[in-house]
């Protein structure tokens, strides 16, 4: 069941994070200014799906890795307090920013900037996130072949 809830949680977490990434670069490259506004204001609704859902990815995650030592269950280790700390100092921040000036109307060199900021951000965390569900699915079996667990 954890691993269920886990796999749910994270993916919800994944898709979340790529649909503000993409919905962030299609309206700066072909919408109007109030496309570009409404997007950064439903990105910040959208925290409170994407937040419960990282936090529930990464306390069972924690719970079911505890005692693992294999590879993929280390690397995931390593990366889950990297993205996690991208999200909470770097891409929320800078999406509370942004949906601060595009509802002022405000779109600056300032506010290109904090949105390059913000993609580089996300990308690195679609990478991240990418990489613990493979190797999630390595660990379950459904790729590669299974790991198991080392005690």
């Amino acid at each position: 069941m954890k691993t269920r809830i886990h796999a749910i949680a994270g993916g919800i977490g994944f898709l979340m994070i790529l649909l503000f990434w993409t919905s962030t670069a299609i309206t700066e490259l072909f919408a109007s200014q109030e496309t570009v506004a409404t997007v950064k204001g439903l990105i910040l609704k959208g925290m409170f799906i994407l937040i419960p859902a990282m936090a529930i990815a990464g306390g069972s995650g924690m719970a079911m890795g505890k005692n693992r030592t294999d590879t993929p269950a280390v690397a995931k280790k390593k990366r889950m307090p990297i993205i996690a700390l991208n999200g909470l100092l770097i891409l929320l921040p800078c999406a509370w920013f942004l949906a601060g000036k595009a509802a002022a109307g405000v779109f600056d060199t300032l506010f290109y900037v904090i949105q390059t900021v913000e993609l580089i951000a996300g990308a690195t965390n679609l990478t991240m996130m990418g990489l613990n569900i493979r190797d999630g699915l390595k660990m379950t079996g459904r790729i590669g072949g299974a790991c198991a667990p080392s005690q």
